[in-house]
């Protein structure tokens, strides 16, 4: 069994102490899913298109050493996406992004998957950018159609959504996210995601969500925990205590956690998903619980191994 991790990949700029200098750090939400399940042991391929410029073959070195399988990767001479990372006094990451032209956004349908694809994975500013976009979304929807188990999580970027100088209006993404959710088994958001997502017109709820499809929305809450919320109600399990010192990477752990955990116990299906109950939930979010606070507590996306996450 294989889980396909679609998106993108790119280099965050992030700031060294408090001067003016920045250090490139690989990361993508996609990209760092795709290296938390390689991490944890987890058989993992990762699906998108990646720059052979120097950043590229950087991203694609890490996946490798990850484990992580590169086959399905198209390449192009296109540079790589970067994001600009300011880091409030608490940890947490806000980014600006340049993207115009990159490689990722440029990715073409991979055609017929291999068989032993159980879940596919997808996220971030792949859902946001064209054309790129239209064909992952085609993607999630024939994936499911044919009975894998698919998890998205939007991972709401305001200010790449501000800059996609008429792509794509603040409304026009929250009407396109509702199209999504019928072939979403698992929607996984942050508090600040949820909140986004229910702004304007066409803003929307958890209880929408599950209304329009969805089973499972999990919610991450910073260090208060995480919770997830299906038609049989909530669910939630505590933070992990920790010295936090940013918190880049923490969201997308989760996601790669719970794919992991969700994989060890053969819940690759909608109808297995369902069946979960409370004690199965709580055992799965203690786990991604677990896995974040290890990865807030040092610097930049760096989930951890399976050595430093057991499973209760």
């Amino acid at each position: 069994m294989t889980i396909l991790v679609c998106g993108e990949a790119l280099v965050d700029l992030v700031p060294v102490h408090e001067g003016p200098l920045l250090s490139p750090k690989l990361g993508g939400g996609p990209f760092n899913v795709a290296i938390a399940l390689g991490r944890l042991g987890e058989k993992v391929s990762f699906l998108s298109r990646v720059s052979t410029d120097p950043f590229g073959e950087q991203i694609l070195q890490s996946l490798r050493d990850a484990s992580v399988d590169v086959s399905l990767v198209q390449r192009g001479d296109e540079p790589t996406t970067l994001a600009m990372t300011n880091l409030a006094d608490d940890g947490s990451a806000q980014y600006s992004f340049y993207a115009d032209g990159t490689a990722d956004r440029l990715v073409q349908d991979p055609g017929d998957l291999p068989d032993e694809i159980t879940t596919l994975s997808f996220g971030t500013l792949s859902l946001l950018y064209e054309p790129g976009a239209s064909m992952y979304a085609a993607l999630l929807h024939r994936a499911h159609a044919a009975g894998k188990l698919t998890m998205l999580d939007p991972n709401i970027r305001p200010a790449a959504i501000d800059s996609t100088s008429g792509d794509i209006t603040a409304d026009g993404f929250r009407r396109r996210f509702l199209t999504w959710l019928p072939a979403v088994d698992i929607l996984k958001v942050s508090e600040d995601d949820s909140h986004w997502l229910g702004l304007g017109s066409d803003g929307s709820t958890v209880d929408d969500w599950l209304a329009a499809g969805v089973t499972a929305v999990v919610m991450t809450r910073g260090g208060d925990g995480i919770s997830v919320f299906t038609t049989s109600g909530e669910i939630g399990v505590d933070g992990v205590q920790v010295d936090v010192v940013d918190t880049i990477g923490a969201g997308d752990t989760v996601h790669g956690a719970l794919l992991a955990y969700l994989e060890k116990e053969n819940i690759v299906t909608s109808s297995a998903l369902s069946d979960m109950g409370k004690r199965d939930w709580e055992r799965a979010l203690g786990f991604a619980a677990r896995a974040a606070a290890i990865t807030v507590s040092r610097p930049g996306a760096d989930p951890p191994w399976a050595s430093e996450a057991p499973r209760d």
